[in-house]
């Protein structure tokens, strides 16, 4: 076992030689964050997870705080059966009345009676408190983030200290070293906000426990709704944190009553942090039907510590390398000056002195796919807001899943990443929002198949809109979240080929469909031919959390009908149900039903600016350059309009996104990033890239990046980061696949010059089930070899510029189509 002192001189040896490098700075191509000094701010620190357990580490070096999350530590409890407005549908008839008439103030406030409960919190469970005084020599700080092996490394004077979060383990580890004779005295010490005990006592050998219980409230509300915030010990989700810490070569560790543990005169010793929460799935209760988490907790720690700390290592590098040595890309190279630069101060001088800086762009789309590998993989419980990140008791939007972007936003970049297993999570959430999503479609909207999905939810599985009759109609008052999230069961399969998958799925997907076709009513309209004729659309709707300006009146409002915005998302969901039904041959007389349906959906309009309408009316966002383009939907992330088979309509998009302008929110910035890429607009692209790459200090607002490369919406989001990797993928390689056509691909379709000279990538994946490797010179593709994943034979076009290839491929065949 690791507390074995036969083992130690082993370990010393072998154990250092297996951790990664400390780095001096970022060696030319290095998916290394480095930073000389400790964080002070959590947009500072360097951030650590399993897909489930997370760690926020700082870097302190006589005070070191490292910030714990559980992705399953929430507030509430099951809340699927519960109704806040149950005859919400009711005021339907009043509000459509008012919008015929054109009352658009009326219709705003009734639309607020369609609203119900608000989301539960995100909690974070502690901080794990590493208190050593008595240093001498702090010199020669470094403090790195190793993304291959993720790893955190903390170097000062003659001190070292490592940190991973291990999946296969499901611990938390970290090494403390001290050389030249030097001895380690270290206090180590756990706090919390929720409510908790702790038990400190020794174990078996020389290593020494903390055990820590707590639970969250059982209710509470968003910071920005009321101080709810209700607790019991016999409610809510429970939780055990065991910290069990084994001194190595020499050494003792005593409890300190119930507060801490003391390690004293060690050169080397090991800390394992394990977590487990009572939480069983969304319709359990936690503590009636939860999970035995004690138990579990317990087990995690014994068997870790029975694991030399190099097979901990192992174990935890093999897991994670398996995901992300899946990719490389690479469009030139740093200069070494730059390069050997600390990560903040590169991404300033990128942003305030323009510098052509490759190996940060190659390294922040890397450490997308790194972020997602550490925070999605905690089954029916996808990344949040924060991804997996939180230290507030009450988080800026609840830190929940917000369904009219930035829950689908995380996982844009999943399938094309090649991190197609970090996709399920969220596809499991999808797929379980159907119970209460159908309770949702009736009690407010009066639609009695299908099911809907409002602008917020939670590891709960909400569904209602909320705003409790109170918020603002422009973000509470919005229904088409089941169109859009249903539409990533179709990319998965896209993408994987994987029918079985397809078959489970389909009834989520036809189910949204159904309240969706259930939802649109018909209005005598004339339409782009001048006609007037029934045509199908949604009443009331919203454009999410914009407000358009009624010039004639000077109105401002959110409630009004036609959006093109829920058409868009309408639209592609019935495409994809369609498809989905084509592929397993199932559903005829339905299918012919979808195609009804769509081919009376109100056509697109294109504004007197030469935009894409927003609203039914030309009418102007309230803010011109609102964060929000989701009448854009159809471009980005949806397939249904493009530059090949809707030239005017994608002109329109461009236009649109010429009005907004560049700045905007890291979220929204990193969308635009793919919005542009499926433009072809090479430049664009590449200027908004460099937009959200913007520096911005921890206390800093505007949207870009954080000095530790996270997202500043502001605050910290991580869809931004999501986004920005997907938007650089877009901008390398696309795909589309349609049923029982040959799927195709477009290399290169929107490069800037800057990466255009020599670059390669490696491992992308492609729809239609294909895996991309490729290399290029001065913009013309001179190696290229293409990968089946399909269990069937597959064809694939590809092209880049005016250079064409057709590939056939058996199930796993790989074929070298150009080597130059």
């Amino acid at each position: 076992m690791i507390g074995s002192n036969t083992f130690h001189t082993v370990l010393c040896s072998f154990a250092i030689s297996m951790l990664p490098p400390l780095v001096c700075g970022q060696e030319s191509g290095a998916l290394h964050l480095y930073y000389d000094k400790p964080a002070e701010f959590f947009e500072e620190a360097l951030v650590l997870g399993n897909g489930t357990f997370g760690a926020t580490v700082y870097g302190g070096i006589q005070e070191e705080k490292i910030s714990l999350n559980d992705l399953t530590l929430w507030t509430g409890e099951p809340s699927a059966n519960d109704v806040y407005s149950p005859d919400a549908w009711k005021h339907l008839a009043e509000i459509r009345r008012l919008l015929d008439q054109e009352d658009y103030v009326a219709a705003d406030k009734v639309n607020k009676k369609l609203q119900g409960q608000y989301t539960q919190n995100y909690q974070p469970l502690g901080n794990l408190l590493l208190s050593e005084t008595d240093i001498e020599t702090a010199g020669d700080y470094k403090r790195v983030l190793d993304l291959p092996t993720a790893t955190a490394s903390i170097s000062y004077g003659d001190r070292q200290r490592s940190y991973f979060v291990s999946a296969p383990d499901s611990v938390m580890v970290i090494r403390l070293s001290a050389e030249n004779q030097s001895k380690i005295n270290m206090r180590i010490g756990f706090s919390s906000l929720l409510p908790i005990s702790k038990q400190c006592r020794r174990a078996e050998g020389k290593m020494a426990d903390m055990t820590i219980s707590g639970y969250t409230a059982y209710t509470s509300s968003p910071n920005y709704a009321g101080s709810d915030y209700l607790t019991d010990s016999k409610r809510g989700i429970h939780f055990c944190t065991i910290i069990r810490v084994i001194p190595m070569g020499g050494g003792t560790v005593h409890p300190l009553y119930n507060e801490a543990l003391m390690l004293s005169d060690c050169s080397e010793a090991i800390i394992l942090v394990a977590n487990v929460t009572s939480f069983n799935g969304a319709y359990k209760d936690p503590v009636t039907e939860g999970r035995d988490y004690v138990s579990l907790a317990k087990s995690r720690i014994e068997k870790a510590s029975k694991k030399d700390y190099s097979t901990l290592y192992n174990n935890h590098i093999t897991d994670f390398g398996q995901y992300f040595n899946r990719v490389s890309i690479d469009w030139g190279t740093t200069d070494a000056d730059i390069a050997k630069l600390p990560t903040d101060v590169q991404l300033k001088q990128y942003t305030e002195l323009k510098q052509y800086n490759p190996d940060l762009e190659e390294l922040y789309c890397q450490y997308g796919r790194y972020l997602l590998i550490s925070c999605s993989r905690t089954q029916g419980v996808p990344a949040n807001l924060q991804g997996l990140w939180n230290e507030h008791l009450l988080p800026p939007w609840s830190c929940n899943y917000t369904t009219n972007i930035n829950l689908e936003e995380n996982y844009w970049l999943a399938e094309t990443a090649n991190l197609s297993e970090m996709h399920q999570p969220m596809l499991d959430f999808v797929q379980q929002l159907p119970k209460s999503g159908a309770i949702t479609a009736r009690n407010y909207y009066n639609v009695q198949r299908g099911w809907c999905l409002g602008h917020n939810s939670d590891i709960w599985g909400l569904t209602n809109p909320v705003g409790r009759r109170e918020g603002d109609p422009c973000w509470a008052s919005w229904n088409m979240g089941g169109a859009w999230v249903s539409t990533h069961l179709w990319e998965h399969y896209q993408f994987t080929q994987d029918k079985a998958f397809l078959q489970q799925a389909y009834n989520t997907l036809k189910g949204s469909a159904d309240f969706c076709i259930d939802w649109l009513i018909s209005k005598e309209i004339k339409g782009n031919d001048g006609k007037v004729k029934p045509y199908l659309l949604t009443a009331p709707c919203t454009s999410p959390e914009n407000r358009y300006f009624i010039p004639e009146s000077k109105v401002k409002g959110a409630t009004f009908y036609g959006g093109f915005a829920d058409l868009a998302m309408i639209r592609e969901c019935l495409l994809d149900t369609r498809a989905a039904a084509e592929v397993l041959g199932i559903d005829k007389a339905y299918c012919d039903t979808l195609t009804d349906v769509l081919e009376k959906l109100l056509p697109y309009r294109i504004g007197n600016r030469g935009n894409l309408q927003e609203f039914f009316h030309d009418w102007e966002g309230e803010d011109p350059q609102h964060r929000h383009q989701s009448h854009l939907f159809g471009l980005y992330p949806g397939h249904h309009i493009s530059i090949e088979k809707t030239p005017e309509l994608a002109k329109a998009c461009a236009k649109s996104l010429q009005i907004k302008g560049p700045k905007s929110t890291g979220w929204s910035t990193g969308w635009r990033i793919n919005l542009q890429a499926r433009l072809r607009d090479a430049d664009m692209a590449y200027r908004t890239l460099r937009q959200l790459l913007t520096y911005i200090s921890p206390n800093g607002n505007g949207g870009g990046t954080y000095p530790n490369l996270l997202d500043a919406h502001s605050p910290f989001q991580i869809d931004g980061n999501f986004g920005g990797t997907s938007g650089i993928i877009e901008m390398l390689v696309q795909s589309t696949y349609e049923v029982g056509q040959t799927s195709k691909a477009i290399l290169l379709p929107a490069i800037p010059e800057s990466w255009s000279k020599n670059g390669s990538a490696k491992g992308l994946c492609l729809r239609g089930g294909f895996k991309l490797d490729f290399a290029w010179k001065e913009g013309r593709v001179v190696y290229l070899q293409v990968t089946s994943r399909r269990t069937d034979v597959g064809k694939l076009q590809l092209c880049c510029g005016d250079k064409k290839w057709k590939v056939s491929l058996r199930p796993g065949q790989s074929k070298i189509i150009v080597n130059k």
